[in-house]
């Protein structure tokens, strides 16, 4: 397994994202910082260094805005996954969906997903290493703890990643606005990819050369598309309820 780089650390804040981090025991935590000592107990704290400093000192840590509830948790990002361990974990699984992001790159909208694909049980979200972002507060608050349950998986080749995935009897299904067939109208594999793109430009040409077929979601004309993460929900949703 491809190891992080042990000398980049960032600060994750927010009651649900440190939480999660706390009780992610793959997770390496330096310290944490609290406005008041009655946040976190001691027990769940598990002797990591701990700071109580005022709101002011704990802004300055955060990104501007950050809503922070009054905590915030140093952490080291964690160990890059490999696509092949992760597909042979599930292999006793009766179905399984993995999600690809095809140059997704607002953390917001990652961290949202990460969400949608806990609360649906995908196995992991498979991104392109070169145009994804880095793990950040930002992502993680986002993601309101997903970010430590959910595999977020960083490849260097989306198409190669794509392929592997056939070689497992997984089913690769774009999501594209301009498909002829509409989502309700399938009927999912058990295992199945769901490809997103990008909300401007949608799935690179290559990527979806590599799906076995598209479908799109049943939307008013009103609107071109819809965000990323709301149309991630809403396959996962169809996924699971099929």
């Amino acid at each position: 397994m491809k190891k992080i780089k042990q000398n980049s650390t960032f600060w994750i804040f927010g009651l649900h994202p440190v939480s999660a981090a706390l009780n992610n025991p793959e997770r390496v935590k330096i310290e944490i910082r609290m406005i008041n000592d009655s946040i976190f107990d001691k027990t769940s704290l598990k002797n990591i260094p701990t700071k109580i400093v005022s709101k002011q000192e704990l802004e300055s840590l955060l990104p501007p805005g950050a809503v922070h509830q009054g905590v915030a948790l140093l952490v080291r990002p964690l160990e890059l996954l490999d696509l092949e361990e992760i597909m042979h974990s599930v292999t006793t699984k009766d179905k399984s969906v993995f999600l690809i992001l095809d140059q997704v790159t607002d953390p917001h909208n990652i961290g949202a997903i990460l969400r949608s694909a806990a609360a649906f049980n995908a196995d992991g979200i498979i991104l392109q290493d070169a145009n994804a972002p880095e793990e950040t507060g930002t992502l993680a608050k986002s993601a309101c703890g997903a970010l430590e349950c959910v595999p977020l998986i960083r490849v260097s080749n989306l198409a190669r990643a794509m392929q592997k995935l056939k070689n497992e009897n997984y089913w690769i299904i774009g999501l594209d606005g301009y498909a002829k067939q509409l989502i309700s109208e399938i009927k999912f594999p058990q295992k199945t990819v769901l490809v997103l793109g990008s909300e401007g430009n949608g799935m690179r040409r290559l990527t979806a050369e590599n799906c076995d077929y598209t479908i799109k979601l049943p939307i008013s004309d009103k609107m071109e598309s819809l965000n990323v993460s709301n149309a991630a929900a809403i396959a996962l949703y169809e996924f699971n309820r099929k």
